[in-house]
């Protein structure tokens, strides 16, 4: 009876997708020195696309659906941490930082300066410190936020909406 179970958990659990789940503060996010012009020259070095901003905020409970129910799946850091640098920035958060042009700053003037007033946020930059595209909100599902990625990752964001672009990929 335990081996039936064991299998018919098994079966449930693949058929589903089910990914492995790996908490989203530890194995999503990149350790943030708070230099932005530096993660930019390791961007570089590392072959990376860009790098790619959550605005959050500590009790946003959007930010916490996205932690939880996409940013902690094993496929989507894994694809993620392939193409981008990953931070995130706190819109009311009074830590030091360094914009990409070099300049010393706050998290909250940060947010500001880049018109974040709502979270969660997701921008994205290329390897100059240049605006690709910002995604606000929450995801539908993994899949979509995977698209996302995609759509950075290709180029297709540069010129092109991701709304667009998402239209293209049902065809």
């Amino acid at each position: 009876m335990k081996i039936f179970i064991a299998g018919l958990l098994y079966i449930l659990c693949m058929g589903t997708g089910f990914t492995e789940t790996r908490d989203a503060e530890k194995y999503f996010f990149d350790l943030k020195m708070g230099d932005f012009k530096s993660e930019l020259a390791t961007a570089k070095e590392e072959g990376k696309t860009g790098i790619m901003i959550m605005f959050e905020l500590e009790d946003c409970p959007f930010c916490y659906r996205m932690k939880h129910t996409i940013l902690n799946q094993s496929e989507v850091q894994d694809y993620y941490h392939k193409h981008f640098l990953i931070f995130p920035v706190d819109i009311r958060g009074s830590l030091p930082m360094v914009d990409f042009k070099g300049k010393e700053t706050t998290e909250k003037a940060f947010s500001i300066e880049h018109r974040v007033y709502g979270t969660p946020v997701f921008d994205f930059f290329d390897l100059d410190g240049k605006l690709i595209t910002r995604f606000p909100g929450t995801a539908k599902d993994v899949n979509e936020f995977l698209l996302l990625g995609k759509c950075v990752v290709e180029g297709a964001c540069k010129t092109t909406s991701f709304t667009a672009y998402k239209k293209q990929q049902v065809k």
